[in-house]
């Protein structure tokens, strides 16, 4: 099938990329194909965020959103900042970057939900449950579309599959999210990468919950640093009360941590029985749970945001603001000046296939100065907690954002792991059902489900690195860092092989992440496979 853009990835900056160009093909009186892959079984279905949510790129992008019905229904209130000890929080005052007066607490599937609709009624053309599993290319080398995965193949390749469709187009987007699986070959082959810092990554896990109409007051804000965190690693919670007297919890881990006994999940299942928290949560019950990793670089670590054929946008880049706790705005923001740039290009009779006005567009945006301002927040943090905040009150109040020097990031996530006999054992509490619980009981209120008989879609480059390294060396964190419990280290002592539970993961993307071999390779699994969230 050919058309004019292909779009990858039914997000905030996918669905975005989708709108701009038909507003724009719609103004100048052209007809524009569009089409948009998503892998998850409905749009919405694999999105998870916090979500505090700023609409200043969504009301550039759709001005009337208000009475088109946009799902932004509780507005920020009140924001607060605590410091936790283990028994005891401290109000601190908030940063300037997280005060939230005039945005909304939402869930942001239901909004790609929305955006969507919106989508189509512009003449888009969306299929739910195509996962792109490979690029294609030209005789020239440049972009001309993708490929969805073979569709029955068995798990063991015993059976003869049905083919996948191949999509060509004049320009792809590639909407991913963070660490896209096509657009790790994309960074390979056009060395996207050689003029920007490593990407460094955080891992996010939450849960809906609903609570007792006295614990609930919608439009509240909480973040929290300290407690169950040491202070050399970078971390933080959140706490929002949305309507219906439901509020979501999360965690986040950066994945630069160094001790390979360290569990994200444990984390935040721990996090969650201090005091301050479990007063809002106690008498609730969970709703749903769901976790992704996400892109903490910042500026320095986005790559060259086009090649010939195609662009990146959103959280597949790194377009994340990281000192604001948000990502969304900047998702829509890049979506839409990258489809301003492709609609550049193909209304153009100039010769080329690369919409080289995209960067420049960047450049000359509000997102440009709002991430370039916050640049050296999150590097800061390799010093330890107060060093940082120290210094990001001094940037922030003193220098205003533009200190005449970038922090840089120095490292990848894989590479920060200090072999276990480096570190102490972490002995995390037992879940106690109520307020804390174990993996596979959280994974069934993710909704997540895969088809049992298809090739695993967690690829191994050696099957003895597992065993021979992780587990010797590191003494296995694959079976702490993944908040599924998809790996787990199973026979006798002295014979142990790792299992993968393929049919758990929630596409969160931390094992290819932070494997330190990088011998885990995620790849799309058969379309809309995964996670069903419903209102995260």
């Amino acid at each position: 099938m050919e058309y004019d853009v292909v779009i990858v990835g039914g997000g905030p900056s996918g669905l975005a990329s989708a709108i701009r160009l038909k507003q724009l093909a719609n103004a100048a009186g052209r007809e524009l194909s569009v089409c948009l892959l998503e892998k998850g079984s409905e749009i919405g279905a694999h999105i998870l965020s916090g979500a505090v949510f700023e609409p200043k790129a969504l009301s550039e992008l759709i001005p009337d959103w208000k009475e088109k019905g946009a799902p932004l229904n509780t507005p920020a209130a009140d924001d607060h900042f605590l410091f936790l000890t283990e028994t005891e929080s401290i109000e601190l005052p908030t940063p300037p970057q997280m005060k939230n007066h005039g945005n909304y607490i939402i869930s942001l599937g239901n909004l790609c939900r929305w955006l969507g609709a919106q989508a189509e009624e512009l003449g888009v053309e969306i299929y739910p449950g195509f996962a792109a599993a490979e690029v294609l290319y030209d005789e020239t080398g440049a972009v001309k579309g993708v490929a969805t995965g073979n569709v029955g193949t068995g798990k063991h390749g015993d059976k003869e599959g049905e083919p996948g469709m191949e999509l060509w187009a004049k320009q792809t987007i590639f909407a991913e999210g963070c660490r896209g699986s096509l657009t790790k070959t994309l960074f390979e082959r056009f060395d996207l990468r050689k003029d920007s810092d490593p990407q460094t990554y955080g891992i996010g896990i939450k849960e809906l919950w609903e609570v007792p109409a006295a614990q609930h007051s919608p439009g509240r804000i909480t973040h929290t640093v300290g407690w169950p965190m040491d202070t050399a690693t970078y971390g933080g919670s959140f706490l929002y009360h949305l309507e219906n007297n439901q509020v979501v919890v999360g965690f986040v881990v950066g994945l630069d941590y160094q001790n390979p006994y360290l569990s994200p999940f444990e984390e935040f299942q721990r996090f969650k029985t201090h005091p301050a928290i479990k007063k809002t949560l106690e008498g609730g019950r969970r709703i749903s749970y769901g976790a992704r990793a996400l892109s903490e670089g910042g500026i320095q670590s986005l790559p060259k945001l086009t090649f010939p054929g195609g662009v990146l946008v959103g959280d597949t880049a790194g377009f994340l603001n990281v000192p604001k706790i948000k990502g969304s705005h900047a998702a829509i923001k890049s979506g839409s000046l990258a489809a301003e740039a492709v609609f550049e290009l193909l209304s153009s009779e100039a010769a080329g296939r690369e919409a080289t006005s995209y960067p420049a567009r960047f450049k000359q945006s509000w997102l440009y100065d709002e991430l370039w301002k916050v640049r050296n927040i999150r590097p800061s943090f390799r010093w330890g907690l107060w060093p940082a905040m120290i210094y990001g009150a001094l940037d922030t109040y003193l220098f205003r954002g533009r200190a005449p020097w970038t922090l840089r990031h120095k490292h990848a996530d894989h590479e920060t792991l200090q072999e276990a006999s480096q570190c102490a054992r972490i002995d995390y509490p037992k879940p106690d059902g109520k307020i804390s619980f174990d993996r596979l009981s959280s994974v069934f209120l993710s909704n997540t489900n895969h088809s049992e008989d298809q090739p695993p879609h967690l690829k191994l480059k050696d099957k003895s690195v597992p065993v021979a390294v992780n587990l010797k060396r590191y003494a296995g964190p694959e079976t702490r860092y993944c908040p599924a419990g998809v790996y787990e280290f199973v026979g006798e002592p002295d014979a142990p092989r790792l299992q993968i539970n393929a049919q758990n993961c929630v596409h969160c993307k931390t094992c290819d992440i932070k494997d330190p071999t990088q011998n885990i390779n995620w790849v799309t699994p058969e379309g809309g496979g995964g996670p069903n969230y419903p209102n995260m």
